[in-house]
């Protein structure tokens, strides 16, 4: 039976960690495998909290490691990732599962049967839905020049002339193909991790995955979604992002970096001022039909600020990582031969 590793993330949300967790042991019953939450150095005593819960549950198969520092997602993640199974070893398939996600019991297992079944997958997303099991749009295009403008004006006539370009997808009722899901509840399968690389460390919150399975699907992996896998998910606890009273500066520098590392600086200010421009069209609009702006407050500005002051050259220089250099480093870093 092939293993899993499951990876719980958690930032200031110990009790939502723990039952993430306690979840996840649920749908790994007959399965090979271990669960790691990582404490991404939350400075509130979660570690400490954890550390005690799982003694006293007697969660032999959960193993808690503390990050040091708070690098974000991605870094996060891979250090449960680097880390592996109990003793070292690499598992064959990766679950990321999301703090305030919760699976339900036959969740694991049904991406792992997918993953097997599709060895061309990379990886497999779950079907997320909210506490009141309202759906929750989780599959995607790639982001583009015409997909930010158009998810900006938001505009009918837009819409249907972009609609190749849209970048949430309509809603897959049977296991399919798509571009990107969110990592609320995704399993990675290693031997793609081992190709491609693990997430970008320079992404602290968002486009981390959107990045990760572009760069799976230009070695060739293909993403799928399965809404037979089902996870509750309530969303943004870590990041508060539903009560931003402005958007933070390191959501406009991954979605730079994203443009800039994956498609270059003149397609990043492209789509930068693809983007400035439908929101400009879309206030435009509100003021001319009263229609609600759904926004944080300054986020036009605050784009195009972000957009100069950068100038679409810092903290991007890096080019797409060769998948021969980056499983070199990735069996350095586990202390393999870097051959």
């Amino acid at each position: 039976m092939p293993s899993i590793l499951v990876i719980v993330l958690n930032y200031r949300t110990p009790e939502l960690s723990l039952k993430a967790a306690s979840h996840a042991l649920t749908a790994m019953e007959g399965l090979r495998g271990a669960i790691t939450i990582v404490d991404n150095a939350a400075g509130d005593g979660s570690g400490q909290m954890i550390s005690e819960a799982i003694a006293a549950r007697g969660w032999d198969r959960v193993t808690l490691l503390q990050s040091g520092r708070n690098g974000g997602f991605g870094a996060g993640n891979n250090l449960g990732l680097r880390a592996g199974l109990p003793g070292g070893a690499a598992p064959d398939f990766v679950y990321i599962l999301n703090s305030d996600a919760w699976p339900h019991p036959d969740t694991i297992r049904i991406l792992l049967d997918t993953l097997e079944a599709h060895p061309e997958a990379g990886m497999a997303g779950s079907r997320i839905v909210g506490e009141d099991g309202a759906l929750h749009r989780t599959a995607f295009r790639f982001p583009s020049v015409p997909g930010e403008f158009e998810g900006a004006v938001r505009t009918g006539l837009f819409t249907r002339l972009l609609r190749d370009w849209v970048v949430p997808i309509p809603v897959p009722e049977a296991t399919a193909p798509v571009d990107w899901v969110a990592g609320a509840s995704l399993m990675l399968r290693q031997r793609m991790l081992d190709e491609i690389g693990l997430f970008d460390e320079t992404f602290f919150l968002y486009f981390e995955e959107t990045d990760l399975c572009l760069r799976a699907a230009r070695a060739g992996w293909s993403c799928l979604y399965v809404p037979a896998s089902e996870a509750v998910h309530l969303g943004s606890v870590s990041t508060g992002m539903r009560d931003w009273a402005r958007t933070p500066d390191y959501w406009f520098d991954s979605r730079l970096h994203y443009f800039v590392q994956n498609h270059g600086r003149a397609y990043a200010v492209a789509a930068t001022v693809a983007r400035a421009l439908g929101e400009a069209l879309w206030r435009v609009r509100c003021v001319l039909t009263g229609c609600t702006r759904r926004d944080p407050p300054h986020f036009l500005r605050d784009l195009i600020m972000h957009g100069l002051r950068h100038s679409v050259t810092c903290r991007s220089q890096r080019a797409i990582p060769d998948s021969r250099a980056v499983l070199a480093a990735e069996r350095t870093a586990r202390g393999g031969d870097p051959t």
